[in-house]
């Protein structure tokens, strides 16, 4: 058995696929890792869906902006923007029990992985985590916003979007603390060393205004446990960090679609 995490594949079906028969993924003998962003800017976000629904036994996933962006669409809290590429998954007659499945999902997943070189702890979550958290904090902190998806969806996803506030506070309530969990576990890539948010800038680690950087650059939870994450297609796949795995390729963008092996760490990648 094998352990595959997988960057974001933003309904690009076809490399999908292809990334499938290179690696001879097999469900129920291997096990596929997604980072979030399954749905939206590629052309074939219902067919991705219903592929990784089928082989949810063989499947762990995280959810990203995107994945919350077509729940906030499906529910009717936000329209559709003009880059969205919802409509058929939208219409489809099945589109409620996929977003379904897709809402009860976590926002962060920790897993030991037994690798070539024994037990390996893998924390995994879409975009990053504030430099002030643990790994059992950003569990903990996700499930708030978990737990809100399952109880109250239209509530958490009507007050889901905006920038502030921009600085995590163990103090901040109701929507506002969840927004802003929810900034960091599915938006975050620049920060200063306190944790204050810049989510307007998306492009490279040089583009980086005095002070901020990338957020991995601040975290210490690397230093015993591997970090695995997508949503930054701009650092294509490289933090400079051994433990800190960044797998979006920009595969809808025209780069590629790439998956890492957990258990010994060699990528695999196929052309969008």
């Amino acid at each position: 058995m094998s352990n595959y995490a997988i960057g974001d594949i933003q309904g690009c079906h076809k490399p999908l696929k292809k990334l499938f028969r290179k690696i001879d993924f097999t469900p129920g003998k291997d096990r596929l890792w997604c980072v979030g962003d399954l749905v939206n800017r590629g052309p074939k976000s219902l067919d991705t869906l219903r592929r990784l629904r089928d082989i949810d036994d063989s499947l762990v996933v995280v959810l990203g902006n995107h994945d919350l962006h077509f729940l906030a669409v499906h529910e009717g809290c936000t329209p559709m923007r003009r880059k969205d590429r919802l409509r058929e998954l939208l219409a489809a007659s099945d589109c409620d029990e996929l977003a379904d499945w897709l809402r009860l999902k976590p926002l962060a997943l920790f897993e030991t992985v037994e690798t070539e070189t024994g037990p390996r702890p893998f924390l995994m979550v879409h975009a990053g985590i504030a430099p002030s958290w643990s790994v059992h904090k950003t569990l903990a902190l996700a499930g708030e916003v978990e737990s809100a998806l399952r109880e109250k969806p239209r509530k958490f996803l009507s007050h889901m979007y905006g920038d502030e506030p921009s600085l995590w506070r163990d103090d901040l309530s109701k929507q506002r603390r969840l927004r802003t969990i929810t900034n960091y576990l599915t938006r975050i890539r620049f920060c200063d060393s306190e944790g204050r948010l810049r989510l307007d800038l998306k492009e490279g680690i040089e583009t980086a205004p005095p002070g901020y950087g990338p957020w991995f650059r601040w975290q210490r939870v690397s230093a015993e446990t591997d970090i695995v994450f997508g949503h930054w297609a701009a650092i294509e796949g490289v933090t400079g960090q051994d433990r800190v795995h960044a797998l979006d390729t920009g595969c809808v963008w025209g780069g590629t679609l790439t998956v890492m092996r957990l258990e010994d760490g060699r990528r695999f990648s196929v052309n969008g």
